[in-house]
């Protein structure tokens, strides 16, 4: 990896099949190096896959294979911006059907754990409207969603 700053993630020796999945879902995201483990550790054996380098929507990430003592929770998550509603679905429905959770207000979380907030950049702009009442319309609205509806919040917005 070249960057200076690259997200660690924790998994119980999962990581290669979280890569995996993550290249195969997200634009511009991709499978680095695959680096064995040089000998035994607590949590494998010499020559197990102990870290992953991969990218997830351009972010440089590290996945490590270290064991079951640390879990993912809601304090870290993925903002993915989509563009429209097909993109938003096909995005949260490969998240959720393959072994994932729904949540609200577009947040949805892996099958390692890891938390994404899928969230159409209309919903960005709705809530940073200089028009408050709209800005507020379209929040309300949103509250009251899982995945985020597209059309719903732009009905929102226009009262």
């Amino acid at each position: 990896m070249t960057s200076k700053n690259t997200i660690c993630l924790w998994y119980d020796g999962t990581a290669l099949e979280a890569a995996q999945f993550y290249a195969r879902t997200f634009p511009d995201s991709s499978i680095g190096r695959v680096i064995h483990a040089p000998a035994d550790y607590p949590a494998g054996k010499e020559g197990d896959v102990i870290l992953v380098e991969f990218n997830v929507a351009g972010i440089p990430c590290i996945g490590l294979n270290g064991g079951p003592a640390f879990s993912h929770n809601e304090a870290f998550s993925f903002q993915i911006a989509t563009q429209d509603q097909e993109e938003t679905d096909r995005l949260w429905n490969a998240i959720i059907s393959n072994g994932g959770q729904e949540s609200e207000c577009g947040w949805c979380k892996d099958k390692w754990g890891i938390s994404w907030q899928i969230t159409p950049r209309v919903l960005s702009e709705a809530l940073a409207n200089p028009d408050r009442a709209a800005a507020r319309r379209a929040f309300e609205a949103m509250l009251t969603m899982r995945k985020i509806d597209v059309a719903k919040i732009e009905a929102a917005l226009k009262g």
